[in-house]
């Protein structure tokens, strides 16, 4: 059945050492397709058995040794795969697949944006000026026929956009990831392309809202000191179909955990 999909997106972390938890997720919520992102191997040590194992064989993968790293897995066919390298150096930061949805396909692309070190200044720090440039990389492609058709854009996009994305607004506005001017780039990137912020749709913007908490908080939930790094956006022609989305926040909390939590999100014709 094609009129109905369950997608989870999630910055695993390494997809090797955490592969237990990547199970556990299966086991739990039973994804039709799974976007992970910060997959941390080359393609070739792909733990590809154990998803075929769990009834995933249809596996897309763009990934390097060591960094970075895309993949999308899934139960359903995947086809028309491209992999576009931004900013031409050579990261595995994107992967793009068709699948079947109500009769027809929609284009799903899966993101790993440049996190862009810790200080906010192009001049100063070379990691910030690739991230800023990737994203104006996005808003330039991620347009026309991109968007006129049933999309999708999930993934670890590293930007938190609005104010309760962030524990505290006023004591991030000049750290990376909620500085204003990546959070200026980052609505571009999602307007000009007619992006609809599907998890906002069902967490209203003035709810505290984060799918990423650091490792170095002694106690991750009682501090509560999280992001919205991870995103799902959905092309116009698609944003009737989605019917929610979830954070699953308890992952966070699995053993050997990722520092982002899943993300649910369901689509219905």
């Amino acid at each position: 059945m094609t009129n109905r999909l369950k997608l989870v997106t999630w910055n695993i972390n390494s997809v090797r050492l955490r592969m237990p938890i990547v199970e556990q997720l299966i086991d739990e919520i039973s994804p039709d397709v799974i976007c992970l992102q910060e997959t941390k191997c080359p393609d070739a040590n792909f733990p590809e058995n154990a998803f075929r194992k769990a009834g995933y064989d249809q596996i897309a993968i763009n990934g390097q040794k060591g960094y970075h790293g895309v993949a999308t897995i899934s139960r359903l066919p995947l086809a028309n795969v491209e992999k576009r390298d931004f900013c031409n150096v050579g990261d595995s930061r994107h992967i793009a697949v068709d699948i079947p949805f109500n009769g027809t396909s929609i284009r799903l692309h899966n993101f790993y944006v440049p996190a862009g070190g810790d200080e906010p200044n192009r001049e100063v720090n070379p990691k910030f000026g690739h991230k800023l440039d990737f994203l104006q990389e996005m808003q330039d492609w991620l347009t026309g026929p991109e968007t006129e058709r049933p999309a999708v854009l999930v993934g670890d996009l590293n930007v938190a956009p609005y104010e309760h994305d962030v524990w505290s607004h006023k004591q991030l506005l000049k750290v990376v990831s909620h500085t204003p001017v990546e959070t200026e780039l980052f609505e571009n990137v999602r307007e000009s392309g007619g992006w609809l912020d599907a998890m906002r749709q069902f967490t209203p913007i003035d709810e505290k809202l984060y799918t990423w908490w650091s490792y170095r908080a002694k106690d991750w939930s009682k501090a509560d000191k999280g992001r919205r790094l991870d995103h799902v956006w959905v092309s116009g022609p698609l944003s009737s179909s989605v019917k929610g989305t979830k954070v699953l926040r308890e992952a966070r909390g699995w053993e050997k955990p990722s520092d982002h939590a899943p993300v649910v999100a369901v689509f219905e014709a």
